[in-house]
């Protein structure tokens, strides 16, 4: 009994070793334009009378943030995210839980702000209104339930809007009231998704070492490929650092 009782706590201690004996590891890389990038016209143009909510709405220029392009050419606003079709993802213990337990989508000037972000399932997202002007949240998933909102005018406590599954791509998020305002929200189950800053790079951090695949998607192209591929493969070693180097997109993909 006793040496039964042993070599099931060799298994066990085995078995728990090796969630994390593999490591972790850091991935990095820039995304740029190839190519002069297009220019998207104005959504709103500052003093249009047209417009519902001229006074609050066209107050300003409004650009077309689906496409925010650096001075170097970097590209802005893509979502890089480590792909698993089946399974869980080992989940180093530091990202266990989100370092916020909410994050903030606000309406500013008949713009939605941020106009992309990562989501992650164990959060909230608190929508709120800066804007003297009433707007809605109408969100489109795939895999969890859809929500089409009121946000009252200057509405600082806003609603609270929380999702069960991860998605399988960004989902589309619109104000029917002003139908020119879009975002995009991508919710994940795990913590090894982010969006490119505006010179277009981003870092991964403790990502789970081993054999893993990333995507890239833009919300004009579509999926960003590297050498031609939609998944990015790397065998990740405990402590290195994978560069993906600079990944390019050509100019004309970019027409929207």
């Amino acid at each position: 009994m006793k040496k039964l009782t042993g070599i099931l706590s060799v298994v066990v201690l085995l078995s728990g070793q090796s969630l994390f004996a593999q490591g972790w590891g850091t991935v990095t890389g820039k995304i740029v334009v190839e190519g002069t990038p297009p220019k998207l016209p104005l959504l709103v143009t500052k003093g249009d009378s047209t417009v519902k909510d001229a006074n609050v709405c066209a107050a300003n220029d409004i650009p077309n943030d689906k496409l925010v392009v650096g001075e170097d050419g970097g590209l802005a606003n893509c979502f890089v995210y480590l792909y698993k079709r089946r399974g869980k993802v080992d989940i180093h213990p530091d990202l266990k839980k989100p370092a916020q337990e909410s994050v903030t989508f606000d309406n500013k000037g008949c713009v939605f702000v941020p106009h992309v972000m990562v989501v992650r399932t164990d959060q909230k997202v608190n929508v709120t209104n800066s804007d003297a002007c009433g707007h809605n949240v109408h969100t489109f998933p795939l895999r969890n339930s859809g929500l089409n909102q009121l946000v009252a005018a200057n509405d600082k406590k806003g609603i609270t809007v929380d999702f069960k599954k991860g998605e399988p791509l960004p989902m589309q998020v619109t104000c029917d009231i002003h139908p020119w305002m879009s975002a995009k929200w991508f919710v994940v189950e795990h913590p090894y998704a982010v969006v490119t800053d505006k010179q277009g790079k981003f870092t991964i951090k403790l990502v789970p070492a081993g054999k893993q695949k990333f995507r890239i998607w833009h919300e004009i192209p579509g999926y960003v490929k590297k050498d031609g591929e939609r998944d990015i493969k790397i065998d990740l070693k405990d402590g290195q650092t994978v560069d993906l180097g600079v990944i390019k997109v050509k100019a004309e993909d970019l027409m929207d």
